[in-house]
C-alpha cells in the first residue's frame, strides 16, 4: 500500500531551530501563523468559531527513527508509541493550539511547539465531548505531569 500525503500550508514559528522549543503546546505563550496553501483554503470556513484547532504537521528536522527514547521527563527509555518524541517512523506532530484569529487563508495561533517552516498536513477543531476523556490512565508520566 501507497500512502501519499502532501502539506496542505506552512506553520511559521518564532523558533528557527530545535533547540529551546518547549516540549509540549500547552507550555508555550509564544504565537504563530498558520498560512494554508491557496487551493485549502476554502476548507478553513468556520473554523474562527472555535477556541482551540488540533494541528498535525510533518517533523521535518527529524531524521530516522528509534523504536525506544528517553522522554525529556524521565530517564528510562520506553518505547516511541508511549512518548512524544520526534524520532517516529513517521515523523507526525499533533499540537492543541489557542485560535486567536483568522485573516484569510491565514490563522493567528498560541501554543507554538515546532520550528518554523514546519509542513501542515491537516487541521481539526478541538473539541472537549470529542476529545476529552474520563478515567484516564497515563502509564509511565503518572506523578510527573
Amino acid at each position: 500500500m501507497e500512502i501519499n500525503i502532501k502539506p496542505i500550508g506552512i506553520i511559521y514559528t518564532p523558533y528557527k531551530e530545535v533547540k529551546g522549543i518547549p516540549c509540549q503546546a500547552y507550555k508555550s505563550q509564544k504565537q504563530g501563523r498558520v498560512k494554508v496553501y491557496k487551493q485549502f483554503a476554502e476548507g478553513l470556513d468556520d473554523i474562527e468559531g472555535f477556541s482551540h484547532i488540533i494541528l498535525v504537521y510533518y517533523l521535518h528536522k527529524a531524521s530516522g527513527y528509534k523504536l525506544k527514547a528517553k522522554p525529556f521527563l524521565d530517564g528510562i527509555p520506553h518505547g516511541i508509541f508511549a512518548i512524544r518524541g520526534p524520532y517516529r517512523p513517521n515523523h507526525i506532530g499533533i499540537s492543541t493550539v489557542r485560535l486567536l484569529k483568522r485573516r484569510g487563508r491565514e490563522l493567528i495561533v498560541k501554543g507554538m511547539d515546532m520550528v518554523n517552516g514546519t509542513p501542515l498536513l491537516d487541521i481539526k477543531p478541538y473539541v472537549p465531548t470529542f476529545d476529552q476523556r474520563s478515567n484516564v490512565k497515563i502509564g509511565w508520566l503518572k506523578g510527573k505531569v
